[in-house]
């Protein structure tokens, strides 16, 4: 089982904002790595390196966007196929807004672990009951994401998606799923134990977000 991580920057600022002291997109790829997912790609447009930059010695694919007549379902589409070239065997993604910055990598962790038990549905990570983001949307819903107006913004999107094919709601208690970097770290609400395990078994909520690897930088990958 494979699942991809595919983070979307609408502008290169909401990939570059500072966050905790570091750019939002490195951050948010060091979440998803904590998290389980693989491969992680970043689609966004990229005008002077500085997303590239912001990147090196990160494990991920830095891919540009689809035509902007294409719309954000277009680009969520455009990240899943990045996804799939880069690692064959992927059968889900979580599509991710850059700006849900302060979602926790335990939410990753379980909604992969909630799709190895429901592989073909379409599963919405929620929060006191309402659904946000990550959406984890197996492969075999691509065509569906394909048929949905350029037109809807992404919340649109994944009700459209939801109400299309077979999917669910997974309460996880990370506040991060439905509050995005406009609210800010200190009136986020506290973590929520869910109220059953999302797979089985339970996690330590807040995990911390592991280290930038140690390794000497090297870029990522670019995909144009």
């Amino acid at each position: 089982m494979t699942v991809a991580a595919c983070i979307l920057a609408a502008s290169p600022d909401s990939a570059l904002q500072e966050v905790d002291g570091t750019p939002n997109v490195r951050r948010l790829v060091d979440l998803a790595w904590a998290g389980g997912a693989l491969p992680v790609i970043v689609v966004a447009a990229d005008p002077d390196g500085a997303i590239a930059a912001a990147l090196a010695g990160a494990p991920v694919v830095l891919g540009a966007p689809a035509a902007i007549d294409l719309g954000p379902a277009g680009q969520m589409a455009r990240a899943i196929d990045l996804a799939r070239s880069e690692v064959d065997a992927t059968d889900a993604a979580l599509l991710w807004p850059a700006g849900m910055g302060w979602l926790d990598a335990e939410t990753i962790t379980s909604l992969i672990e909630a799709h190895g038990t429901d592989r073909e549905t379409l599963l919405r990570a929620a929060f006191r009951g309402v659904p946000g983001w990550p959406i984890l949307v197996p492969v075999g819903h691509l065509p569906a994401l394909r048929s949905l107006s350029p037109d809807l913004v992404p919340q649109a999107i994944a009700d459209a998606l939801a109400a299309a094919v077979p999917s669910r709601t997974v309460e996880l208690g990370d506040p991060g799923i439905v509050l995005g970097l406009d609210t800010p770290r200190d009136a986020l609400p506290p973590f929520e134990a869910p109220p059953e395990p999302p797979a089985g078994h339970r996690h330590e909520w807040g995990a911390l977000v592991a280290a930038s690897p140690d390794e000497a930088p090297e870029p990522p990958t670019i995909r144009g």
